[in-house]
């Protein structure tokens, strides 16, 4: 009996494990990182994101990733973010400003050598086979930046629109009755 209960706790350890590892950050969609040159990141120089077709319909969550270390001389951080969406041909322009070390010099992010900050974004309802295109650059009076190690996009997926629900909403604003 003792070894039965040995046998069925250990295959309840295994299903526990790959469980937590199949279902870790299921909900990324794309996370991406991109480094920026060491001697400092320049005003025209935009980091593109290119985010190949989404599997489902769905509300999604965009995230903007930045990695500084100590050479940041500022406190916050402007950024321009440009966003389309194919195929609909959607274009979005969002400028995000990140308050990044406090009035007394503690940096806020996460880290030792290198700080991490995730901004959230924006939240975005997609469709089955959309793609983007996304491109950063930073929106500050000094023309180049130091002391910014890496910028990054994630888009996470929040739910999944039911089927048939697009196409009703569809036909509401079109003035046709839903079936």
């Amino acid at each position: 009996m003792h070894q039965k209960n040995r046998r069925l706790l250990f295959a309840l350890l295994i299903l526990t494990v790959t469980l937590a590892i199949a279902s870790c950050d299921r909900k990324a969609v794309y996370s991406h990182y991109v480094s920026t040159p060491i001697d400092g990141w320049d005003s025209s120089d935009e980091l593109t994101f290119t985010i190949s077709p989404i599997p489902a319909d769905g509300a999604y969550e965009e995230h903007v990733g930045l990695r500084i270390n100590r050479a940041y001389p500022f406190q916050g951080l402007t950024l321009i973010v440009k966003q389309q969406v194919f195929p609909a041909g959607e274009t979005h322009t969002d400028t995000l400003e990140a308050n990044l070390i406090d009035h007394e010099g503690n940096i806020r992010g996460q880290g030792i050598n290198y700080f991490q900050y995730t901004i959230p974004l924006r939240k975005i309802s997609l469709h089955a086979k959309d793609s983007m295109s996304v491109s950063i650059r930073h929106h500050m009076r000094r023309e180049t930046l130091p002391g910014i190690g890496d910028i990054g996009f994630t888009l996470l997926r929040l739910h999944q629109v039911p089927a048939g629900i697009n196409a009703q909403e569809n036909k509401q604003q079109e003035g046709e009755a839903p079936q």
